[in-house]
């Protein structure tokens, strides 16, 4: 079950130990509903530390310990624990083979870093995350538009038909911040499809040309 009570505790395991020192730095210091409570730079460590098992765990995609991803996914999942991958690749067949073994959420390490407290509090509610690039380039669509979620249409719709942020929240239960949060990963999604929607009246347009709402 995700922990909704208390913060959420996490571990990363990353082998490259500048990262790891950098992220457990940069969680400690910009979340602060997120305990960093264990960070280390191998497999066994993480499954041996006294702290094991904790609510999200941060995990390199590309330690080099010869361990199938699919096994530690599946030992995480056995122990309650919600997992996000970390890689330096982008290819969609790579994300696909993650996502469908069990990973909740998926970053790459090129992304902005402010992704990463989204992708772990995601993850803690039980929800996907990837980041708007990534759900481009596995959901690319004919029609050059971008394949947008169940709820982020809905914040869309809400949105463009000139509800303000406050009543979209409102009207989906949501908090405000994650009223924008969607907002901003809808732009996100038309930019790198080519539309610029940046004022409410350009994602309005957009909004009646893909369907989303009705003139």
């Amino acid at each position: 079950m995700p922990n909704t009570l208390s913060n959420i505790r996490l571990a990363i395991v990353d082998d490259h130990r500048m990262l790891l020192g950098a992220l457990t730095e940069w969680v400690r210091s910009a979340a602060d509903d997120i305990d960093m409570v264990v960070a280390v730079p191998t497999w066994p460590e993480l499954l041996t530390a006294k702290e094991f098992p904790v609510d999200v765990v941060l995990l390199d995609l590309d330690l080099k310990d010869n361990i199938p991803v699919s096994l530690k996914l599946s030992t995480l999942k056995a122990a309650g624990v919600r997992t996000v991958l970390m890689s330096t690749y982008s290819d969609p067949a790579v994300v696909r083979e993650a996502l469908a073994a069990g990973a909740v959420g998926y970053l790459v390490k090129s992304e902005d870093a402010s992704m990463i407290a989204e992708a772990i509090r995601a993850a803690n509610r039980g929800e996907s995350y990837i980041s708007a690039e990534l759900d481009l380039a596995l959901n690319a669509t004919v029609s050059g538009g971008p394949k947008l979620s169940a709820q982020e249409r809905r914040v869309m719709a809400l949105y463009a038909a000139g509800e303000p942020v406050k009543t979209v929240a409102f009207e989906l239960s949501i908090s405000e911040e994650t009223a924008k949060s969607y907002l901003k990963r809808i732009r996100e999604k038309y930019r790198l499809a080519g539309h610029d929607v940046g004022t409410k009246v350009a994602l309005r347009k957009r909004a009646i040309l893909d369907g989303i709402i009705v003139d």
